[in-house]
């Protein structure tokens, strides 16, 4: 959600880490809820997914644009 303070899609990693969207990027908390950080982007994140062939690729998808990064840890599949 471009309103702040108001979480959007969630996803979470292998290792337990929450990766949310909200204000100012997408925060990444671990797994006993301690704030670990904030990823930027250049535009206010909407939603995200874990992707790519061994999942360690977020998309994200601010209004019409679509932006990708690679993490370290594969997110959980949603299947």
């Amino acid at each position: 959600s471009a309103e702040v303070g108001v979480p959007d899609g969630m996803k979470v990693d292998t290792q337990g880490r929450v990766f949310c969207v909200g204000s100012g990027g997408i925060w990444v908390f671990a797994p006993d809820g301690a704030h670990i950080g904030v990823i930027k982007c250049p535009e206010v994140p909407r939603n995200l997914a874990f992707g790519g062939p061994d999942f360690r690729t977020v998309y994200t998808t601010p209004g019409v644009s679509l932006y990708s990064f690679r993490v370290k840890t594969p997110g959980i599949r949603p299947y």
